[in-house]
């Protein structure tokens, strides 16, 4: 891609409108500084005192973060948070996002706010550890009623938007935003707007979506196609040319320090590697940072290989930042990718 390339598309993002479908949490970090740790009077155990607290959108809301920072601009959440303080504080931290529009999004006391508490050591001239995580979750069916609304309000977003991504984040099926209601759903728009990009990834594999376009890891491609999951970048991608022939619609493939691998409708496939590690990392994030940039590009025009390219430099800047989960700008994905090249020749 050349420096002129990059910036005919990116140029573009400040137009885009993206909706983002699917279960959006809060990120919630506890900072813990170990100088001051006591042990508890009543219990003899240690007491990690909290010196600050920070909030931020996760799951789908980190695919969010990452299109606030690419100066994406307009972002329709689509999903559901719980009448409670998690739901209050996951509300201020989406209204603070540039161009987010929470018209589409749903706050419901049947449900509890899906929320992530993070708590995390800083020692001086060390990267912060992470403890023992904290999850509040829903453990029973989403209601009829809420799944309702987030069907009406996907096929809504879906008249408006320029790409759409259905991010599907639970770990028990039905629990979450993106149930069966969703999907037959998300099936009318797919046929309604054939041209439209829609990106789906689910940590539980996509067995069961439309034929949209497949964003997942090398382990739920093997799980998908019933086959081995070691396997070569090259038999990836021919298992990835055959995926994306049969739905009709792109399929992406991450390989995590292997890089992506991506193949379009008609069957054509490439592979872009892994920008070189330059320091400690922290992954998570990585896999919301390639979505984010893929939808980005492939709305302002990119090709395959392009959106690719775009998604791995956002993906090596993120994991390079340590105790909080990510984003990247188009300024430091530029600055990557042509340090990079420049270093190359």
């Amino acid at each position: 891609m050349t420096a002129e390339r990059f910036c005919e598309i990116t140029s573009r993002y400040p137009a885009l409108q993206l909706a983002i479908v699917g279960d959006f949490c809060l990120d919630r970090y506890f900072d813990i500084d170990p100088a001051r740790q006591e042990i508890s009077i009543e219990t003899n155990l240690p007491v990690h005192n909290v010196v600050s607290t920070r909030c931020q959108p996760g799951a789908a809301g980190t695919i969010l973060n990452n299109h606030v920072a690419l100066g994406v601009g307009t972002l329709w959440p689509v999903g559901f948070a719980g009448d409670d303080a998690e739901g209050w504080e996951l509300g201020r931290a989406l209204r603070a996002k540039t161009g987010v529009k929470l018209e589409r999004f749903v706050t419901t006391p049947e449900r509890k706010t899906f929320t992530y508490t993070k708590p995390l050591l800083h020692r001086a001239g060390q990267p912060p550890e992470e403890l023992s995580r904290l999850d509040q979750k829903n453990w029973t069916a989403t209601p009829a009623e809420v799944s309702a609304a987030i069907g009406r309000a996907l096929k809504a977003v879906a008249a408006q938007a320029d790409a759409l991504i259905v991010m599907d984040q639970v770990d028990l099926a039905g629990t979450g935003v993106v149930t069966e209601t969703v999907l037959r759903e998300l099936g009318e728009v797919t046929s309604s707007r054939p041209s439209l990009p829609i990106i789906a990834d689910s940590r539980r594999g996509l067995g069961g979506f439309p034929p949209v376009i497949f964003k997942m890891n090398a382990a739920e491609l093997a799980a998908l196609l019933d086959i081995p999951a070691e396997a070569s970048v090259e038999a990836i991608r021919a298992q990835a040319a055959e995926l994306a022939r049969r739905n009709g619609r792109p399929v992406f493939i991450t390989l995590s320090e292997r890089g992506i691998v991506g193949a379009d409708a008609a069957g054509a496939a490439w592979h872009v590697p892994c920008f070189p590690i330059r320091g400690p990392i922290d992954i998570v994030g990585a896999g919301d940072a390639v979505t984010a940039n893929l939808t980005a590009a492939l709305a302002a025009g990119a090709t395959i290989s392009e959106a690719m390219e775009l998604a791995m430099a956002g993906a090596n800047l993120v994991i390079h930042q340590l105790g909080t989960t990510g984003t990247a700008s188009v300024a430091q994905i530029g600055e990557l990718l042509f340090s990079a090249r420049s270093a190359a020749l």
